[in-house]
């Protein structure tokens, strides 16, 4: 029997459609187009590549509801995100369009040269391996930036999205066709995980980059390496959002609320431990609690849903065993905490206080509704415990002097930090992690310059 990826609605546990995966021969065939319309795209002048990325992104928001209602069915969420991340994932294609010539343009160095610079020119084929909560943002975070370099792109999403993966396909090749470039500049590849590795050790894949789990990424970086291979991993998360006493409270629990729910929850870069002075400890926890506790939860499909369901059954097991964990570990349960009954695989917004370092809430990377607050008797112990953890994605400091926020940043080990605003991705800023939340950084001039190779040019005679 052939295997297939499956979708499930987490709404009722129905499943809602099945893509039969990738063989060995198949993906011969990927393989094979990617690195046949490398050797044409990468010649393609960068103008040429920017029209072609514009009217992808124009194709994508004359198509929002559809594509928005995949992401619906697919993983669950409420439809106004999803039509949100169908736009953003069109602003990156254009961002890159717009953006790339400057970022790839020649660095001028001065040396003993006549003239001597480094040009940023295209590996090849480039393999991402996407997760299943933000199926069209994801992949255009990695395939914006790895296209318009000149580069084509082998996508192995998530088996939990094929409608989203194949969707993403079609337009890029649909409007490619219309340009009159290769169509198979970006494959949907669904594939289990021994034919990624194959995929990996064949030279034709040039580079990988990765969005997942801690053990996804240990695997494809290890192979990468074997492979001398360039990688990018984006891991998982446990990010702290520090509050000083000075922060204005009510723009913190609010900025914060919306930090920890996007997605019901289920975002690397999500506000999943909340660390307060402890002079304003009690305050901020109950305008937090106020804001969480006005949430609806209800069907995605619905334009008033602000919280819809747990993607996977699995998911919401794993979920609830970090809350009730915690709670017998000492954490004070506010509200929440329960599966509800009824299909589908929602799991309410809960809060914990009084969550104290070492408790399973704060030492696992929580992937849901669930916030978590930590007292912390002054700023310097907040940044400790901001640190204590293995991960190094994101942060946030709330404090009513940006000097201070600057200064705290300096000293938290993450790939980002945001002062008195919400950890976000954008396609102008770099982002990735340090320590187990991986290397490497996707967007941004940076981003477009991870799958490049920076060819030093030296031009004689040498000046004397």
């Amino acid at each position: 029997m052939t295997e297939s990826f499956t979708a499930t609605d987490p709404t009722t546990g129905t499943v809602v459609r099945a893509v039969p995966v990738l063989d060995e021969a198949a993906l011969e065939g990927v393989l094979a187009a990617a690195e046949d319309a490398y050797e044409t795209w990468r010649r393609w002048p960068i103008a040429d590549r920017a029209a072609v990325l514009r009217d992808v992104a124009r194709a994508m928001r004359d198509d929002v509801e559809r594509l928005a209602m995949l992401m619906t069915e697919e993983v669950g969420k409420p439809i106004t995100e999803a039509r949100g991340e169908v736009n953003k994932a069109a602003w990156a294609a254009e961002h890159y369009a717009d953006h790339a010539e400057e970022y790839l343009a020649p660095d001028e160095i001065a040396s003993d040269a006549t003239r001597s610079y480094v040009q940023h020119l295209p590996l090849g084929p480039v393999l991402g391996v996407l997760p299943w909560n933000a199926p069209f943002w994801l992949a255009f975070r990695f395939c914006a930036p790895a296209l318009m370099a000149g580069n084509t792109c082998v996508m192995k999403h998530d088996r939990n999205v094929p409608g989203c993966a194949e969707a993403i396909a079609e337009v890029i090749a649909r409007v490619a066709a219309e340009h009159g470039a290769p169509t198979a500049i970006l494959q949907n590849a669904p594939m289990g995980h021994e034919l990624v590795q194959t995929a990996l050790r064949d030279g034709r894949i040039r580079a990988v980059s990765l969005t997942g789990s801690e053990r996804a990424g240990a695997a494809v970086a290890s192979t990468a390496a074997r492979e001398i291979k360039p990688a990018v991993l984006e891991l998982g998360g446990s990010d702290p959002a520090i509050v000083l006493a000075d922060a204005d409270l009510e723009k913190a629990a609010a900025a914060i609320t919306t930090m920890r729910i996007i997605n019901a929850g289920q975002s690397c870069i999500a506000a999943k431990r909340v660390i307060v002075e402890e002079t304003v400890y009690e305050e901020f926890l109950a305008m937090y609690a106020e804001r969480l506790s006005s949430l609806k939860m209800g069907d995605p499909r619905s334009e008033e849903t602000q919280v819809g369901p747990i993607a996977r059954a699995d998911l919401r097991e794993n979920l609830h065993r970090q809350v009730t964990e915690s709670v017998t570990q000492g954490a004070k349960l506010l509200f929440g905490g329960e599966i509800p009954d009824g299909e589908g695989y929602f799991y309410p917004v809960t809060l914990l206080s009084d969550v104290e370092p070492g408790m399973t809430a704060c030492a696992e990377e929580t992937f849901g509704p669930v916030a978590v607050v930590m007292p912390a008797a002054n700023a310097d112990a907040a940044l400790a415990m901001a640190n204590d953890t293995p991960y190094g994605l994101g942060a946030s400091v709330w404090t009513s002097s940006p000097e201070r926020g600057e200064q705290i940043a300096r000293e938290i080990v993450a790939g980002q930090v945001a002062i008195n605003g919400i950890v976000k991705t954008d396609p102008r800023l770099p982002s990735g992690g340090v320590k187990r939340s991986g290397f490497g950084r996707e967007l941004g001039l940076d981003g477009i310059r991870e799958f490049v190779n920076r060819q030093q040019i030296w031009v004689g005679p040498a000046v004397t």
